[in-house]
């Protein structure tokens, strides 16, 4: 084996890992088109992000798919969020939580996992929006 071909090996166990990233949060992602808790466009993100560093071929795909593809544009360029996917994301995230009290969870519950949906919903509000 050559030098080329050892650190080819290296950088394989990363690009894999990178690989199934992509993968998972484009499943997320699919997955949160059907079901109403669940973002779409964070995970579409995540996965362009992931399939940059591990699978050039599957982030052409992102890039150009007619659904997905102008949300990653935008996110590319601007970083901006398109203000549907800021209004849903809100409103699933304020949901959520008032499910957790209707339900009855404890205060340390409702307090980590309020405070961690306000800091999600703070960085999305604070992007530019498209």
């Amino acid at each position: 084996m050559n030098r080329s071909e050892t650190r080819a090996m290296k950088a394989l166990p990363g690009k894999t890992g990178f690989r199934i990233l992509a993968y998972m949060s484009v499943a997320i992602g699919a997955a949160g088109v059907v079901l109403p808790l669940l973002p779409t466009t964070p995970f579409v993100i995540l996965a362009a992000y992931f399939a940059s560093k591990g699978s050039p071929e599957f982030a052409r795909w992102l890039e150009e798919h007619p659904t997905f593809g102008p949300a990653i544009a935008q996110w590319q360029e601007r970083r901006a969020i398109p203000v549907k996917a800021k209004i849903l994301a809100c409103a699933m995230m304020a949901l959520s939580w008032s499910m957790l009290v209707w339900l009855g969870s404890t205060v340390f519950v409702l307090t980590v996992s309020g405070l961690f949906l306000l800091s999600v919903a703070g960085y999305l509000l604070t992007r530019p929006s498209c």
